[in-house]
């Protein structure tokens, strides 16, 4: 009979006071193994593993690739790679298309244990900016997993778990402390059996452990473009949960897709202004030119031009400053 045995845990800016407090609280004898992602800088050396040890009774260490994933066990993300596990649940870090901009990401590791581990899953939404987590911990909940998510009211950034409550409706919330306890009560715990697993889940899946499948994208077209290579993007449903993902695996919650368009939009203005001030000094050379040679009207003609771009580089300036003010008012 399958149980209950693999927690996998999700978060980002905040979570790891959250994760120190619940991991601290497991019992020694926890019946399962606990998978734990947070967003992490790609050339940085992690040392979350070391810092969370500290706290937690159960043993702690980075996640490497092909090891056998041990109940009673924490294993931890790793920098620039996909953790996922699989039916074996033997661990894989994966070098896949990032997902929500970040690898690693929660939802990478949600759709993987939700398609290869099903109702033997339960899935930890923690603190976090935007919306990475939700549509995986969706995946969790169809396949028969359980749902858990930190309250929003006591996450230092409440993003991530609204975003999983509006995903995952059913979804139990408590304070880190709390978690822990639903974590032990769970664990262990006969489930049902597991069902086939959604074609997309399974296409989003190959694509992070594989980088390629040998299906096409189970799912209809968007007219979107990719924010990380170009692609035609496509929109998938699990649930209450939509997301997006490109032909070569590129993955974008709703939130993350916006704040990437942001970028773009932003970068693209800047480039804008940088283009038209060099316009100006052009212009402002070519009037200096032409007032030397005494042709007056050739000179009023530049300069005029030069007031003209300059004004208009000034109010795209205005623009990108007065939108940077007005994102950092919004709420995480």
């Amino acid at each position: 009979m399958e149980r209950r045995d693999v927690i996998v845990m999700g978060g980002s800016a905040g979570a790891h006071a959250a994760l120190r407090t619940l991991l601290a609280r497991l019992p020694t004898d926890l019946p399962a193994k606990v998978l734990v992602v947070t967003h992490l800088a790609p050339g940085a050396r992690s040392t979350l593993a070391q810092m969370l040890s500290k706290d937690c009774a159960l043993p702690v260490s980075a996640a490497v690739d092909g090891e056998p994933a041990r109940n009673g066990h924490v294993y931890v993300a790793v920098p620039d790679r996909h953790l996922i596990i699989d039916d074996d649940s033997i661990l894989r870090l994966t070098a896949g298309p990032r997902e929500n901009r970040a690898r690693p990401a929660a939802d990478a590791l949600f759709r993987a244990a939700a398609r290869w581990c099903g109702p033997r899953v339960a899935g930890v939404v923690l603190s976090g900016s935007l919306d990475d987590g939700a549509a995986g911990l969706a995946a969790i909940a169809q396949h028969g997993g359980a749902a858990l998510v930190q309250d929003p009211d006591e996450a230092r950034f409440p993003g991530m778990p609204a975003a999983a409550l509006s995903a995952v409706p059913s979804a139990v919330t408590a304070p880190a402390a709390g978690l822990a306890r639903l974590i032990a009560e769970m664990a262990g715990r006969p489930v049902g059996d597991a069902g086939q697993p959604d074609p997309a889940l399974v296409w989003e899946t190959d694509m992070i452990a594989e980088g390629h499948t040998e299906g096409a994208v189970p799912s209809k077209p968007i007219a979107l473009s990719c924010p990380d290579c170009g692609g035609g993007m496509y929109e998938i449903r699990t649930g209450q949960a939509v997301h997006y993902a490109c032909h070569v695996g590129h993955s974008w919650s709703p939130q993350t897709f916006v704040a990437a368009t942001d970028h773009s939009i932003e970068t693209a203005l800047w480039t804008a202004v940088s283009a038209m001030q060099e316009k100006v000094t052009m212009l402002r050379n070519l009037a200096a030119n032409a007032e030397r040679a005494g042709d007056e009207q050739a000179c009023h003609t530049y300069r005029d031009e030069s007031d003209r771009v300059g004004r208009d580089a000034e109010l795209i300036r205005t623009t990108i400053l007065d939108n940077e003010s007005a994102a950092d008012q919004r709420p995480a």
